[in-house]
């Protein structure tokens, strides 16, 4: 595993370990343009990155996976690909887990020879923060939550990102005056075309490149679920069709077989319960949670979105494996700082809420109009994030 340090070990604030999300995503890849988003921090800590287990210049490689799916959670890949990925890796699979992750970690501090650091983790990443800090709360100075992942994990079916969607879409057609209701509009058109989960996908990105659904330098969301509400869904669907595929994602970028490999052994919240379930437990699992599923749970989005997309239809096909070893604390002990975007379909606030809630020392900062990723891209955020770690 690759790791990047700054020279300045002597920073008066210590050692600063930023974790990439995913799972999947490099770290020391992205160093160039990290430090240019925290350059306000690299007076006072020393930063630190690591390609995490499975990634960047070691990372997982299933071909076939990698260009169906590429770095979505939402796009759905052929059981073939998944079923020839977990092949590929055979026994070596279960050995990716978060709790692993967590012990490289470790292995990391002290070969820095810090006796504590503060952790700054993104997505997935807040998700390993936390691990880690349930398990070392002794090491853990500080932590930053950025998009935050509940420390017992996403709920297979991301009905709070389904739900969400619809406030999202309305709040930024009451910005924009757009003369409709998106979220009734989506409901309609998903029932109409069946394309519930190629406009979860678009929207999941919309919200990360384009949260206030501007169109500008992504697809005009609120005018092409207009037009397919009108009848014309062909515009709607070749922006869904252009999102299909691995878009040449290299897996040294985000490693799809690694995402598997790890989503799957730690999803606890599942239909079919965790990874140890055979297979042909699972398809049954699915059908009765989707025929029990309300409508208002996941609405503007049908039951069958929920079960649809690419995390429930790429686990159910990755064999039973190595559980991901939960944590021996159950409260996180360190001063921790939440930040969500309001706008987040990846990471709902949702999450962010529940996890401030059962965090004794958390503060949570939701940063309106914003999407996924919050530091780096919005001056509320990055100031509240100085604010915890310079003050």
């Amino acid at each position: 595993m690759r790791v990047a340090t700054a020279d300045n070990t002597a920073a008066p604030r210590g050692t600063l370990l930023l974790l990439t999300g995913g799972p999947g995503q490099a770290g020391v890849g992205l160093l160039p343009r990290l430090r240019q988003r925290f350059s306000y921090l690299l007076d006072d800590y020393r930063l630190v990155m690591i390609d995490q287990r499975g990634t960047g210049a070691g990372a997982l490689t299933c071909e076939p996976l990698q260009a169906e799916v590429g770095s979505s959670d939402v796009t759905v890949p052929t059981p073939e690909a998944v079923r020839e990925c977990a092949r590929l890796l055979g026994s070596h699979r279960g050995h990716y887990t978060t709790a692993d992750t967590v012990a490289d970690l470790e292995d990391l501090r002290r070969a820095l020879g810090v006796p504590q650091w503060t952790l700054d983790g993104v997505s997935y990443g807040s998700f390993v923060a936390q691990h880690y800090g349930l398990t070392f709360p002794d090491r853990v100075r500080r932590m930053v939550l950025d998009s935050v992942v509940p420390q017992d994990g996403p709920d297979a079916l991301y009905a709070a990102g389904l739900r969400r969607t619809g406030w999202m879409l309305r709040q930024a057609c009451q910005e924009q005056s757009c003369g409709f209701d998106p979220a009734a509009a989506l409901a309609d058109v998903v029932r109409r075309y069946d394309n519930g989960v190629g406009v979860f996908d678009l929207t999941v990105v919309a919200s990360i490149v384009d949260p206030k659904l501007t169109g500008a330098g992504f697809f005009p969301v609120l005018t092409l679920l207009r037009r397919a509400a009108q009848g014309d869904p062909a515009p709607l669907n070749d922006a869904i069709a252009e999102l299909q595929g691995g878009d040449g994602m290299a897996p040294e970028q985000y490693s799809a077989a690694l995402h598997l490999a790890t989503l799957c052994a730690d999803l606890i919240h599942t239909p079919w319960g965790d990874s140890t379930t055979p297979l042909p437990q699972r398809d049954p699992a699915i059908d009765q949670t989707v025929r029990e599923l309300r409508t208002d749970q996941v609405w503007p989005f049908e039951p069958r979105t929920a079960a649809g997309h690419g995390v429930v239809q790429g686990c159910r096909h990755w064999p039973p494996s190595r559980p991901n070893p939960q944590p021996p604390h159950p409260h996180l002990t360190m001063p921790v700082l939440l930040i969500n975007g309001d706008r987040d379909i990846s990471t709902p606030l949702e999450w962010a809420v529940e996890q401030a809630a059962r965090t004794p020392r958390g503060k949570l900062v939701t940063i309106p109009g914003m999407g996924h990723s919050i530091q780096g891209r919005n001056p509320v955020g990055d100031q509240a994030v100085r604010d915890f770690l310079l003050s």
